[in-house]
């Protein structure tokens, strides 16, 4: 049981981990020399091997996927914080619906921010420039089914003594 509750630990905090580095790096977007993320847009500067970086441009859209991927990480943290309150207040034999719930819910969150930057993204910036998702987009896609696994295995989980 010990090793099942591990297991279920690293995983939730494999999935606040991917949720982090998703929202705050700066590469959902990528060129030769433009990066871009969903809150500052860096360009290479002619002469030096600099970035400068403006603030993303504040479009309601791209307004809503920062607010949701902040949401799955708030999802996310109470979901674990949950997880340890009712790993010591349960009683025997009870369901982690709760917990289940929220990381569902960050699961959720998450999809609807990054299919609303899939669709979205081509508005921000032109065709032409050859931009190609990063790291961090694919972070948050990975960060779904996970993040959803989490979810259902909290729901299913029962408390053992």
């Amino acid at each position: 049981m010990l090793l099942l509750l591990l297991g279920i630990i690293v995983l939730h905090v494999s999935v606040l981990v991917l949720l982090f580095v998703s929202t705050i790096v700066s590469q959902w977007l990528t060129s030769g020399v433009r990066v871009t993320d969903l809150w500052q847009n860096c360009t290479l500067g002619s002469l030096s091997d600099v970035f400068h970086c403006a603030q993303s441009s504040p479009n309601e859209w791209l307004q809503s996927v920062q607010a949701l991927m902040i949401l799955s990480i708030i999802f996310s943290v109470l979901s674990l914080f949950l997880f340890f309150c009712q790993l010591f207040t349960l009683t025997k034999g009870g369901r982690f619906y709760l917990t289940g719930i929220f990381q569902i819910l960050a699961g959720l969150c998450v999809m609807s921010g990054a299919a609303i930057f899939t669709v979205r993204q081509s508005d921000w910036h032109q065709p032409s420039e050859n931009l190609s998702f990063g790291f961090s987009y694919i972070l948050a896609w990975v960060a779904l089914p996970l993040a959803l696994l989490s979810g259902v295995i909290y729901v299913i989980l029962r408390k053992r003594e």
